[in-house]
């Protein structure tokens, strides 16, 4: 039976990073590192929440294609200006034609498959969209999020009532793994500058909202897990036995 280890950190199509810009939201840190303000496509997995516009801020040359229930989810004229291509779909439905195979440079998937009673399989049908080369980053509440307080705002995996199931970051791995694509980083987000803004963000919710949001608090307490998956140029066979060693996972993506 094929055997496999993977190594964490640089992969090999892995460029030396440019400078982050200081206020650029986690999600988009890992694609600035390989692509800067340069030209690729991203796909984008849940693109309410002016997703497009906010994108479009760190990434002006980029090709931005959305997925989303319903276009018009927490979205306005900027945000419609903004995509490139949008793919009204529900997800579950595991029905992905409409979206061109080996198309895309980034399939950006955050805070989604906790909302999805197939996640996994979610993500079995969109790993084929990924052009070779291509990285899916997958981020989602992991399991420390059940032992936070409750916070409105969601701190705690069961504020938000339309969380349907917990990811760890092993099984994404893996799931991952066995799509064909190497783990090049997993384990708990802990952005530092997330950290140092607090104040700040703390400010801004409270204006904008009037109260203090959970969510500014998830790179302190380690909320959420993350996923970076690297789709090889040459492609390897799919199959349950090249499942990822636990051993090889980082102490934070056992947890």
């Amino acid at each position: 039976m094929p055997s496999c280890s993977l190594q964490f950190g640089i992969h090999s199509a892995y460029t030396p990073p440019a400078m982050i810009p200081i206020r650029m939201p986690f999600r988009f840190k890992e694609i600035w590192r390989r692509h800067g303000r340069r030209p690729f496509a991203l796909l984008d997995v849940g693109a309410g929440n002016h997703s497009a516009s906010q994108f479009k801020r760190w990434f002006p040359s980029a090709h931005y294609a959305g997925i989303d229930l319903d276009r018009k989810y927490n979205n306005d004229e900027r945000d419609f200006a903004a995509m490139n291509e949008f793919f009204e779909m529900d997800l579950t439905q595991l029905r992905f034609a409409a979206i061109p195979d080996g198309r895309y440079d980034v399939i950006l998937m955050a805070h989604v498959i906790e909302h999805l009673k197939n996640g996994d399989e979610v993500v079995r049908g969109l790993v084929p969209k990924l052009k070779p080369g291509g990285i899916m980053f997958i981020e989602f509440p992991g399991e420390r999020s059940l032992h936070l307080p409750s916070m409105k705002g969601t701190l705690n995996f069961y504020d938000d009532p339309t969380h349907v199931r917990l990811f760890t970051a092993r099984e994404v791995a893996d799931l991952l793994h066995t799509q064909g694509l190497e783990i090049e980083r997993a384990g708990m987000r802990r952005d530092p500058m997330g950290i140092l803004l607090i104040p700040v963000a703390a400010v801004r919710t409270w204006q904008t909202f009037g109260f203090v949001s959970g969510g500014i608090f998830w790179d302190l307490f380690g909320f959420a897990d993350y996923v970076v998956g690297v789709k090889p140029v040459e492609s390897r066979p799919t199959d349950a036995a090249f499942a990822v060693p636990t051993e090889s996972l980082p102490a934070s993506a056992r947890r």
